[in-house]
């Protein structure tokens, strides 16, 4: 028989609050917690097991006497909301990750002789928009009307993520919490988050969200590296939150992405069109409506019934492609190739273990392999 182990019925119930789930509806998938909550029975090793992982919980936890103080690691902005309102766990565990992935990094390139990333915090005491809005284009050698090259918007923001990952900083996508389709990341609790550091800078953009909003969130989340400020934010119908530094970040990504002065010009050729500015711009309509918003071309109202109208549009024409797509595409972006190749040279270098390359990506066995020889 296996052993039974004493279990305070307090760190069960934190568990199950902490992942998000109400008693009711997690004793119907889990029966057993009824018995354990109650005395009536006290729960085996394998089966507290089991309930850890449920709870996306380390198995030790369970153990202290009380729930650990967990914080955030970064302040979180919500658009019209609460300022510093902790994020579900999906997230949270999300954040967790990358900061993991992060210091490794950084231990990396330090050892091996990487300088620090000169861009990173250089506007700190500065608001001034157009000074960053330049210094970001400089850095990433992106003239004004870069965009202009491409066929479409999508094209204009693969170039730009190859142009910012050259500059060494770590661009994830990703709309799950690493591989697992079970743990989603809502788009409005976070459309994206930044983790700011002198030798690697992360970025993570939730794949959830309609591609045509991504671009923006990209931009928004450069500024925090060029300001010095980690964050996280939901962005709510593209808006900031009522706080300075996510203010002065959204201008900054607005102005890179549609220069006022040319915009004016557009839009007068444009007869208030949304359609010809986006190929102009080649930018997502969405933005350019965020755009004409800022500049008093447009109305609050006029804008929300056009954001409410396109995100609903785009939001189902993402449940009508599905979940699928090629696996090992999807990997590039939700681990970065910058960051798959400094994992690569480690391993081949005897400086990182194989199972610590595995635990850093998230990739295991033929997985592992196959993705590293055959796809990066």
């Amino acid at each position: 028989m296996s052993s039974e182990v004493n279990v305070n019925s307090n760190m069960l119930t934190w568990a199950i609050t902490r992942a998000g789930y109400e008693l009711p509806a997690f004793a119907e998938k889990f029966p057993k917690i009824l018995e354990w909550l109650d005395g009536h029975k006290k729960p085996t090793v394998k089966q507290l097991e089991e309930f850890s992982k449920k709870v996306y919980l380390p198995f030790g936890y369970l153990f202290l006497p009380h729930p650990p103080q967990e914080q955030l690691p970064i302040p979180f902005f919500r658009t019209g909301g609460n300022h510093g309102g902790r994020p579900g766990i999906n997230v949270y565990d999300t954040i967790l990750l990358l900061q993991q992935r992060q210091d490794w990094l950084k231990n990396h390139l330090k050892d091996n002789g990487f300088q620090q990333l000169p861009f990173v915090g250089k506007f700190k005491d500065s608001n001034n928009v157009n000074a960053i809005v330049t210094d970001i284009r400089q850095t990433l050698q992106l003239p004004e009307n870069w965009a202009s090259q491409f066929g479409t918007w999508q094209e204009a923001q693969d170039h730009l993520v190859l142009h910012i990952e050259d500059k060494g900083i770590i661009t994830i996508f990703n709309g799950i919490v690493e591989n697992n389709t079970h743990r989603p990341i809502p788009v409005d609790e976070c459309r994206g988050f930044v983790l700011v550091d002198e030798y690697a800078p992360f970025m993570f953009v939730n794949n959830a969200d309609f591609k045509s909003a991504q671009m923006f969130t990209i931009l928004h989340e450069l500024a925090h590296i060029w300001t010095g400020h980690s964050a996280g934010f939901d962005f709510r119908r593209l808006q900031p939150a009522n706080n300075p530094i996510e203010i002065l970040c959204d201008k900054v990504a607005a102005e890179f992405l549609v220069p006022a002065q040319e915009f004016d010009e557009v839009w007068r050729q444009s007869t208030n069109d949304f359609s010809h500015a986006a190929r102009y711009f080649k930018v997502s309509e969405i933005v350019i409506a965020r755009r004409a918003l800022d500049t008093g071309k447009i109305n609050r109202n006029r804008f929300f019934d056009f954001y409410e109208a396109y995100s609903n549009r785009e939001f189902a024409k993402k449940e009508n492609q599905g979940s699928g797509g090629n696996f090992y595409a999807t990997t590039k972006k939700r681990i970065s190739i910058t960051f798959a190749s400094h994992v690569i040279q480690a391993v081949n270098s005897g400086s990182l273990l194989y199972r610590d390359a595995c635990k850093l990506t998230g990739l295991k066995g033929d997985t592992y392999e196959k993705f590293f020889s055959k796809h990066l």
